[in-house]
């Protein structure tokens, strides 16, 4: 999976959110990590473990 390209299309606006299952959490926290504008993004927890990324302007 490119989180590198997701990242980049939340910061940029082009996605509006992308949902992350737990699986995949700890590699696409990885990438968030070392993501140049991780500030501009924002999680939000879900039930079951997901989590649920957006542009940190954005509201769900």
């Amino acid at each position: 999976m490119d989180y590198q390209k997701i990242l980049e299309q939340l910061a940029s606006g082009e996605l509006d959110s992308y949902q992350v299952h737990p699986k995949e959490a700890f590699a696409f926290q990885a990438a968030l990590r070392s993501f140049g504008k991780r500030q501009n993004i924002t999680g939000k927890a879900l039930r079951g473990g997901q989590i649920i990324y957006m542009q940190k302007n954005t509201q769900v």
